[in-house]
């Protein structure tokens, strides 16, 4: 029997695999990052800015990235949920579960003052040759995106009020040889409330940008509230995962923490009262493939980070991912599964048997409840977990709940089930007018003259279910 793998980092998290038949490939053949990659990627059965459905694939390394010598880039790891389950050491259908416990026993994260693997080689935007374009091999997943993006950054920050840090992932855009273009959801994320507190103080906020680590920390970054209130530091999810905690590392130019073992580290600060045009430099209306499905507008209100140093690891690897695709499915959908399962067995122990985020809704905007009832008074139950899972995590749009014996990970059980226990008259429930996600195209008011404004939409719990008797 081989050596059982302890995963810490990015590169245990490849050694795993490499292990594992089918879970990733890796080609020398040279590619160009700009479009060319995520090009190659999809066509090995992937998906991603491509036509719907997306589809499960193995993970690829390119080590021979034009314009890096010296880098490979990673794509797709998390782009399959088994492929997950190894990673985190749990069957797949146990995911949500098991990161919804690691939430209720945080281990937090501590600061080593050892050498920072991520800290071996050091750039400082004062050097005369510094380019974030030479050296972070960041991709352009199609022709129109609007410039290089850096799609897994552990964004870590501190709330100057409080003094309470949290790391999340947002959508960068390289802008220029020190400027990147940060993306915040409104009301989604800490580290916008983060910035926009200190805007309000007339403060630059420091941050760290953290690229290829371990797994654990970028499925547990995406949580929201109420599960991860602001305040929590959601690395303290991934301490939970691996049973001790994220090793961080000091910033050189900036006073912030970065992840320590990370392959690469980007240093900065957002700047207060300054806005970026995400695709200024390309001009294409366009900003990248997202989890939805399609390719997003560019925002005209993106918020500014001057950076101050790149820091990295011996021949770095960069972790990227492809939009629309099953890794956005992992990272949004186990984290809200988690979030839905908690918030319900909280109020209804034992009644919530499972629940998954399938890929159809991009691991967001729609939820499969596996519920239990076993009395009469049981029945109606189920449409108050529907409404408790619309308040665990507010992006969503469709829930169906199903009964016990039907396989909530398999859409096509579930709308079988549908079909025959079923009635459209008597089992759509729908709440109009509710905030969702803004990336939603049909949630606006060119859509129906229902939605007053854009990201509204009517949230609907379908109830596929016998009726207990």
């Amino acid at each position: 029997m081989s050596e059982k793998i302890k995963v810490n980092d990015l590169r245990s998290a490849i050694k795993l695999l490499r292990n594992i038949s089918e879970q990733i490939i890796e080609t020398d053949v040279e590619v160009d990052p700009h479009g060319e990659l995520s090009g190659v990627y999809r066509h090995i059965g992937a998906g991603g800015t491509v036509a719907r459905p997306t589809k499960e694939g193995p993970a690829m390394i390119f080590k021979n990235v034009k314009g890096h010598p010296d880098a490979e880039v990673l794509i797709g790891l998390l782009a399959s949920r088994k492929r997950v389950g190894y990673l985190l050491d749990c069957p797949p259908e146990e995911l949500g579960k098991k990161i919804y416990h690691s939430v209720e026993n945080p281990i937090p994260p501590v600061v080593t003052e050892k050498s920072a693997p991520c800290q071996e080689i050091i750039h400082r935007a004062s050097d005369e040759d510094f380019d974030l374009y030479k050296l972070i091999p960041a991709p352009t997943n199609t022709l129109h995106d609007a410039g290089p993006y850096i799609t897994l950054g552990m964004c870590y920050a501190t709330h100057p009020d409080t003094g309470k840090s949290d790391v999340t992932i947002h959508r960068l855009c390289i802008q220029g040889k020190d400027e990147l273009s940060i993306f915040f959801t409104p009301g989604a994320r800490h580290i916008g409330a983060m910035a926009e507190r200190a805007e309000e103080l007339n403060e630059k906020l420091p941050i760290s940008i953290s690229i290829g680590v371990d797994p654990a920390i970028e499925i547990g970054s995406c949580f929201e509230p109420p599960t991860t209130p602001l305040g929590y530091d959601e690395l303290a999810v991934a301490g939970a995962l691996r049973g001790e905690p994220v090793e961080l590392c000091r910033c050189l130019t900036v006073n912030e923490r970065a992840i320590a073992n990370a392959e690469y580290v980007i240093e900065g600060e957002v700047i207060p009262h300054v806005r970026v045009k995400e695709d200024k430099n390309s001009g294409t209306g366009f900003a990248m493939p997202e989890f939805p499905g399609y390719t997003g507008p560019a925002s005209s209100d993106c918020w500014l980070i001057k950076v101050k140093a790149v820091t990295h690891r011996k021949n770095p690897i960069m972790q990227t991912c492809i939009g629309p695709s099953e890794e956005h499915v992992s990272m949004a959908g186990i984290p809200t599964e988690a979030s839905i399962y908690g918030m319900i067995e909280k109020a209804m122990p034992g009644k919530l048997k499972n629940v998954y985020c399938s890929s159809a809704g991009g691991g967001k905007y729609m939820a499969v409840l596996q519920f239990c009832k076993k009395t009469a008074s049981d029945e109606g139950r189920q449409r108050q977990a529907a409404l408790l899972a619309f308040s665990a995590f507010s992006e969503l749009k469709h829930i169906f709940i199903v009964d016990e014996d039907v396989d909530c990970f398999d859409m096509n059980d579930v709308l079988w089930a549908m079909n025959t226990r079923f009635q459209g008259d008597m089992d759509i429930v729908t709440i109009q007018g509710v905030r969702c996600h803004p990336l939603d195209p049909s949630n606006d008011p060119l859509y129906s003259s229902s939605i007053k404004d854009h990201g509204i939409a009517c949230k609907t719990i379908l109830t596929v279910q016998f009726l207990f008797i």
